[in-house]
């Protein structure tokens, strides 16, 4: 069993898959327990708020050290070490806080490791995978890219379960339990085949990626592909409550939670029938999809025509991020480690943005959240244009 683990590379996209599961509990735990550590360390709102902006920062710090220092260390001792800090950082929620003076500095320690984590595995998942002998790599990548979108339904549904059986008293339990899953995946990278992203004879320099037209144009659709996903879904569960009238059980439903299953769907989907679709007219279809999407939640006087618009844009923005780098791997063939995080890079930058966008507009326009979501339709705009100008994919 073990030498079939160490000579198939079947079982590095097996754990590649396990690592984006990592990366959504790594981003999706914590938010569960926001008004938990309200009422038992009684945080204030602007220290909430600091988890998840130092989360996000570290995230983005990691992927711009990533250029130079992954290629100097090795993948396998870099997504060994990323699932360890993963393991680390969540288990580090249960004991940590009980370890230091104030519980805050206990969770933020937490938060920096797993953060850690969180970013080497964007990092290094897709080219681990891009690398591996497979034939249909487009497929691959999108298949691959679904499983965060798993993870985080799987996140939801299996905490809220955990916390209606046993109480939200027990979350402690709970954190020690999901960092099972980054501890039993370091084990697994530690044994299957990790192929070399691209030889070194092969590598392009920073310069020489530069100097690639392609590159600055694949990084402006990253910043809006991430962008385009966020704004919606980082705001689609107040624009339901609020906007559109629904409560806020059936709106979580419908809205954010739909929107995790349809994105989940629409990168499984192309994953099984990328042979028949050629990738730019796929990405090009949603971006038309996501721009439609945006208009019916933002412009219908409908309710139930604006909910539909937040979920499909799940499904609209689904190939953005996979599908870019799947461009990017035909177009900048030599681009190695570098081109892999700067593209997280930006996209990460678009995730920050996107949703900041949406908020400015809507607080310029006195709170009216349909305004905001209407400027963000700019950035499914861009990667339309984008696409259009890309020549190779």
């Amino acid at each position: 069993m073990i030498q079939n683990i160490k000579k198939s590379y079947e079982h590095t996209i097996y754990a590649s898959y396990v690592g984006y599961i990592t990366q959504a509990v790594v981003n999706n735990f914590t938010p569960l327990l926001f008004l938990t550590f309200v009422a038992t360390y009684g945080f204030s709102l602007e220290k909430i708020t600091l988890l998840t902006t130092v989360n996000f920062f570290i995230q983005l710090l990691v992927d711009l050290v990533s250029v130079k220092l992954v290629d100097r260390i090795g993948y396998r001792p870099a997504i060994v070490s990323a699932h360890l800090f993963a393991a680390a950082g969540i288990a580090g929620l249960a004991v940590l806080p009980q370890m230091f003076p104030h519980a805050y500095t206990g969770i933020m320690v937490s938060v920096i490791l797993y953060a850690v984590g969180g970013g080497i595995i964007e990092v290094l998942i897709s080219p681990i995978v891009e690398a591996c002998p497979t034939e249909k790599k487009e497929a691959a990548m999108s298949l691959l890219h679904s499983f965060y979108c798993w993870g985080q339904v799987l996140l939801v549904l299996m905490s809220t379960l955990f916390f209606a059986v046993f109480g939200i008293e027990n979350w402690r339990i709970l954190a020690c339990l999901w960092a099972v899953i980054p501890f039993l995946n370091t084990v697994y990278f530690m044994l299957v085949p990790i192929y070399p992203i691209v030889e070194e004879h092969e590598k392009l320099s920073l310069r020489g990626l530069f100097g690639r037209n392609v590159f600055w144009l694949l990084m402006v659709i990253m910043v809006c592909a991430g962008a385009s996903e966020l704004a919606m879904s980082q705001w689609a569960s107040a624009f339901v409550e609020s906007a559109l009238g629904i409560s806020k059980t059936v709106g979580d439903l419908a809205g954010p939670c739909a929107f995790g299953v349809l994105m989940g769907i629409a990168r499984a989907l192309y994953g099984k029938f990328s042979e028949r679709i050629p990738l730019k007219w796929f990405m090009l279809g949603c971006a038309v999809l996501c721009v439609l999407c945006y208009a019916a939640a933002s412009l219908a006087s409908n309710p139930v025509l604006g909910l539909v618009g937040c979920a499909v844009c799940g499904f609209s923005v689904g190939i953005f991020w996979p599908g870019t780098f799947s461009i990017a791997a035909k177009s900048i063939p030599g681009g190695g480690t570098a081109m892999y995080a700067l593209l997280a890079l930006a996209g990460d930058i678009g995730c920050s943005g996107g949703p900041t966008v949406v908020g400015m507009v809507a607080n310029a326009a006195s709170g009216a959240l349909q305004t905001g979501l209407l400027a963000a339709m700019v950035f499914p705009v861009l990667i339309f244009i984008g696409i259009c100008l890309v020549r190779k994919g």
